[in-house]
This record gives structure tokens, sequence and C-alpha cells, in this order.
């Protein structure tokens, strides 16, 4: 079955509201030129980003790498057909064990290939990274849980070093992540059209089902979505000055518009739970993403066979926390995730016991450039919070678009809790999962056990997405003091 097939009516829902929220409609503000500096999509460019696609490449990401690497791509293009979730004991999926076994063993004895030849080439680096990291969850989700413990947890050479290697010149985690599904995973279901939501499908999936689908083409039109709000920060941090009245005029304008751009990314995400269905998802969809460390901190993690044992690999795979659109607008509205401002309502006990590092982890799985641009927005010498805190004209804006993140965060909670909680209740809990998704099982279980479950560095996993809501809560002005 094609991809393109697989753009289905649930896929259709997703792309009609977003034109019926206008995402390409976008305006550039009427501030004079003399206030504005014409950097901004010099500096986009430097940081492999794009004025009108954002963090995704401007062009499709590449469908094959060159033949030297067939190896890797025939492994990937036979997973769907051969391999079954290791954890599954349905019929189908234990008629499919000895073709599983075959595949990886394949893979085991397969040849540790150089990528010298890629070097400078960063669409088949991106490439590389993206079908190597869904070789090694292919590989490790399909071996049955009763195999060895050193099969289970030993990622063959012929898949980590490579990845390793790939991983490191792109500056990102060498395991599978948001990039990966998202950012690179998309193509265009019709390519004589230009790239836009109703256009939008991708290329690898673990399932090859619908649900899989529009999981990944929501998160990818959210990502399209915000292309706005990249622009009205870019915009800002491009004026030379903010001395003059028509340019606050014109920034509270702006954040008006940002405003409208984050309550549309909320609809957006508000909009899979009528394309993506959360049995399916925590089911079929969920196990394949799990990391290294997904059955928590004191499980033994996965072994990169070839690399340096002595090396600490980020491995915890894929998360929507890894979005760099959301970690751009966090940074530019100066929301304190770590707790190192003082800000009004205090933090609560349960705030205090969250894993206050999670969101800065988190950009270790983003691509370097990304990670660069995230410390170069931070480092704006004219920061908004700021700016609005001095200027009366801009305190009421700048909230609207902290209550908009608090709403949008809201709605992440209930889906966390729809997609994960609930499922997990429905029948015995699957082990692990993404980031979030382990951290809201963590949650069901500190509630089944009345007893604290604390994660990496002792904190307490269940408490971060409320810890996050009640950062972004706590950067309103109104009442503020910092």
């Amino acid at each position: 079955m094609s991809l393109v097939s697989l753009v289905t009516p649930g896929a259709s829902y997703i792309r009609n509201l977003l034109l019926d929220l206008s995402w390409s409609h976008y305006t550039k503000p009427a501030v004079s030129a003399d206030h504005i500096v014409d950097t901004c999509h010099g500096q986009l460019y430097d940081y492999d980003m794009d004025p009108d696609t954002g963090f995704l490449p401007n062009s499709p990401p590449l469908e094959r790498l060159p033949p030297d690497f067939d190896l890797w791509e025939l492994a990937l293009a036979s997973a769907g057909d051969e391999l079954s979730l290791g954890e599954d004991d349905s019929p189908n999926a234990m008629a499919r064990r000895e073709s599983s076994r075959r595949w990886r063993s394949q893979l085991r004895t397969a040849p540790v290939l150089p990528i010298h030849t890629l070097h400078g080439d960063v669409a088949c680096l991106r490439r590389a990274h993206h079908v190597l990291a869904f070789l090694v969850h292919f590989y490790m989700h399909s071996i049955p849980p009763q195999s060895a413990p050193s099969e289970r947890l030993t990622v063959p050479a012929s898949l980590a070093v490579p990845l390793v290697s790939v991983s490191d010149v792109l500056g990102i985690a060498p395991i599978l992540t948001f990039a990966d599904t998202v950012l690179w995973n998309w193509g265009l279901v019709d390519p004589r059209k230009p790239l836009a939501p109703e256009n939008l499908k991708s290329q690898t999936l673990f399932t090859r089902g619908a649900d899989e689908q529009n999981f990944y083409v929501c998160c990818a039109s959210i990502e399209l979505r915000g292309v706005e709000a990249l622009r009205v920060i870019n915009d800002y941090n491009n004026l030379s000055s903010t001395d003059d009245a028509q340019v606050i005029d014109q920034i509270a304008k702006s954040l008006g518009r940002l405003t409208a751009v984050v309550n549309e990314l909320t609809a957006i995400l508000k909009s899979v739970r009528a394309t993506c269905d959360p049995h399916a998802f925590y089911f079929a969809i969920r196990p394949w993403f799990r990391g290294s460390d997904a059955n928590g901190p004191d499980s033994p993690g996965w072994v990169y066979e070839g690399v340096d044992p002595s090396r600490h690999l980020e491995l915890s795979g894929p998360s929507a926390g890894q979005s760099s659109t959301m970690h751009a607008l966090d940074v530019f509205l100066d929301v304190d995730h770590r707790l190192s401002k003082t800000r009004l309502p205090s933090p609560s006990e349960q705030n205090r016991r969250a894993d206050h590092t999670f969101m800065t982890r988190m950009r270790k799985y983003m691509p370097g450039k990304h990670q660069e641009f995230l410390l170069h927005l931070a480092s704006h010498p004219r920061p908004i919070r700021e700016l609005a805190r001095h200027s009366p004209a801009l305190r009421q804006p700048y909230d609207s678009v902290i209550l908009a993140l608090k709403t949008f965060r809201d709605q992440h909670m209930r889906i966390a809790c729809l997609y994960v909680v609930s499922m997990s209740r429905s029948t015995p809990a699957k082990n692990g999962g993404c980031p979030v998704g382990a951290m809201m099982e963590t949650l069901q279980r500190e509630s089944a056990v009345r007893s604290p479950v604390r994660g990496t560095g002792g904190n307490e996993l269940s408490c971060l997405l409320k810890a996050s809501r009640d950062a972004t809560s706590r950067t309103i002005l109104e009442g503020n003091i910092g």
C-alpha cells in the first residue's frame, strides 16, 4: 500500500481545519523600514531554518540515499512486511516471528558502512539519521520479551556505529527523534503542488496505518502553522529600536497575531482526537517509540555495539517536547521551566518535585542548528517580557499570548491522559513509551500505589506536565514581580 493511499478522511479533517484557520494568510507588519534590520532571512538560513517552512526543510526530504547505502534502505523498505512487535502475541504477529528473526540476523551480521561520503550533504545526513533511527527501533522492538537479555539490549554495530557518527555531524541524539518522525519524514501528496497541510504525507511508518499517518501529519501541521509565530519572533528581534510609540503599537498588534496563532495550534492539537484512535496509538504505534530508558532509570539501557561504552548517549526516543517551535515560543516569551526566577504564584510542592531539566534535555534531541537558534534567541538583549513589563500598552497583549499558551498545555495534558492514562487502565499497561508518554504512565502507576514514583535525578515524573503548564501560568505579568 502506498503512502499516498493512506491520506484518509481523517487526515483531510486536519487539512480542512487548517484551511479554515487560514494558516497561509500572513501579512508582514506595517512597521517603518527605519525600525527593521533586514537580517532575518540570513539568520534563519544560518540555523537550517526557512522563512516559509520554519524548522521543516524547505523542500521534501530525500526519499532514498545513494546506492552505496542500499543495505539500510532495503532493510527499511522490508521492515513493514517482515516484522511485528516483539510483545505482540496475536496470530498475525506470531506468524512473522521467523521472518523478524531473519531480518534482525541480516543486520546483526551486516558490515559497518562508512559515512564519510555523506559529509557536506545535509539532506543525505538527515536521511541517513532518519533511516538508521527507524531501523534501530524496528530492530529493538521486534525482539520477543523472552529472548536473551543480551539480544534485547544490544543495538548491532551495523546500525549503532553509523548512527552515532551521523548524529555527531548533525548535533542530534543517536536515537529516533521528533525530527525523524516529523521534520524529516514528510513528502508531498501531489509533487506539482506546494507544501501545505492539505498536501502532506509521511514517508516512513511503523504500522502502515492511517492512525500513525494522521498522528505525524497533525504534528507537521502544528510546525507549519507555527511558521507565522517564528515570523513574529524574528520581526521583533530585528527591530532596531523600541522607543517609538508607533513601534510599540505594532508590537502589540504582533502579539495579537501571536495569540491567534497559538490558539490555532491548540485547535490543530485537539483535532488529533478525530484522526488518530487512542487505542491504536497506545497499543500499535507508541510501543515502537520506546527508547533505551523507557522502563525507568534503574533498568538496563541499550548497548550500542562498537561505540565507546564510556560515552554517554541520549537515547530516550521521540517526544513532542522536542518540537523546536514550542521551545522557541517558550524562549521568546521567557517561560521559566527551571524555576530559576522569582514569579507568582510560588511553585507548589508538586511543581518543585518535577524534573526541571526536562525541556533543556529535550533540546539535545533537536538538530544541532536548531539548538543553536534557541541559544541565539535566548541571548537577545531586549526580551519581550521585560519590554512588556515597562510598557503598559504591551502588558495585556503579552498576557494574552501566555494565556493562549497555557490553554495549549491544558489541551496537551488532556490528550496525554486520553491517549496514555486511559488506555493503560483499559488493559494491563505496556512498558515504556516516549518521554512524555512514560511520564503519563508513571502518573497512572503513582495513583494506583499511592506512593511517589521518581525518575532520573529523584524527580517525580508524574508532575512534569502540570509543572510545565504552571510554569507557563507564572509567566503572566499581572501581579508578578519577576
